[in-house]
């Protein structure tokens, strides 16, 4: 405890002169004091990562060390959590441990606030296992899994998310069905709309939609009371819920608001349809309930729709995954799914809620949505 204190001191002490720190990033000193199991647990790979850094005096080779390392920091949580350490804080914390770290030191060589950003971005999508996504040659199914940061971290900052020990709990996993060996690999994405609004959903999934290269796209993230797949996600947002760095898109139920696609209104249909085997992801035994969640609001009122026609001339308000980014990561996916004319099914699950962390409840929620998996490859 003392050393990971004052690692957080160290962080903290030079922000005068170094790039300042965002939201995000200015909630880690409480975590540490707060959260002492679930900070600086992976402080080798940090320190790996930060003497590599400091000793670079190459432009070229310093961003493909921070790539290594921060890819690193994920392999790390991933076995971690697959070895029965159930906690996806640990990861998110350190990753901003080692954000931090990067703004306030400096290589062997003048950094330029551009170069910085480049390293920034870098960390952040080898750290979520975006350069990690690789599937076997032998593998016959594959599915792409996505989950999600720990969010609503001002009202509880020890919330953990079922749907990122999901993502590391899965990554990598095979197994067979008869004579067919399933894999899945996961990615983790961030509670932050400026990602979504610069494309990073479209980025991470456009070449497997291009190239149908997997099996299944399944979106995850926290939801309710049970389980639901989000049958009819809608277009617009209408959450007025801040997000990880407390920006308000201003969007509400009175008045939803289309998402931006790299500055530009991102276009589509007010409702798409979930295309995974719901029928046989409802087979999956397990603690929860499984539901074909198919209550939409749109601009007439509520509904609960038996199909997509029965839609045709509504005004989103909520999807059937609600009017935040759970909805609309589900939304664009599958209008990219469509747009891209893939066969691939892709959908999205919500996860039961859990308040702050719950082992056993993440050990059942993990436990049932491998089964409902397994049930879903059944189908291919």
């Amino acid at each position: 405890m003392a050393y990971k204190a004052l690692f957080a001191l160290s962080l903290l002490a030079s922000t005068a002169v170094a790039a300042p720190m965002d939201v995000e990033e200015r909630r880690y000193a409480s975590a540490v004091s707060e959260l002492p199991s679930a900070t600086g647990r992976y402080q080798a790979q940090i320190d790996r990562l930060l003497s590599r850094y400091r000793a670079d005096n190459n432009e070229l080779t310093v961003t493909r060390k921070v790539a290594e390392d921060g890819n690193a920091l994920w392999r790390a949580a991933v076995a971690d959590v697959q070895s029965g350490y159930l906690d996806d804080r640990s990861l998110y914390w350190d990753r901003l441990a080692t954000r931090i770290a990067l703004k306030q030191q400096q290589p062997n060589f003048p950094l330029a606030d551009w170069q910085r950003n480049i390293l920034l971005t870098t960390l952040e999508k080898a750290s979520r296992g975006m350069s990690d996504i690789r599937f076997d040659a032998d593998s016959d199914i594959r599915i792409l899994l996505t989950g999600f940061d720990p969010f609503q971290l001002d009202r509880n900052l020890g919330q953990s998310n079922p749907s990122g020990v999901a993502a590391l709990a899965m990554d990598g996993m095979s197994f067979q069905l008869g004579p067919q060996k399933v894999q899945i690999e996961t990615v983790m994405i961030p509670v932050r709309f400026k990602d979504f609004d610069d494309g990073l959903i479209e980025s991470v999934l456009t070449p497997f939609f291009r190239d149908n290269s997997v099996d299944m796209v399944v979106t995850v993230s926290m939801g309710r009371s049970d389980f639901d797949l989000e049958r009819f996600p809608g277009r617009n947002r209408s959450a007025s819920a801040s997000d990880n760095q407390n920006v308000h898109t201003g969007a509400s139920k009175r008045q939803p608001l289309p998402p931006q696609l790299n500055g530009q209104v991102l276009n589509g249909p007010e409702f798409v349809e979930f295309t995974l085997p719901a029928a046989a992801m409802m087979q999956a035994q397990g603690q929860y309930k499984i539901n074909d969640n198919r209550n939409v609001s749109t601009s007439q009122g509520d509904k609960q729709a038996r199909n997509l026609f029965a839609l045709r001339n509504a005004t989103s308000v909520q999807g059937s995954g609600g009017g935040y980014l759970s909805n609309e990561i589900s939304y664009r996916s599958v209008l990219l799914s469509e747009l891209l004319n893939s066969k691939v099914p892709v959908g999205h699950v919500h996860t039961p809620r859990i308040s702050g962390y719950d082992a056993d409840a993440i050990q059942a929620i993990v436990t049932q949505l491998e089964m409902m998996l397994a049930e879903a490859a059944m189908t291919l």
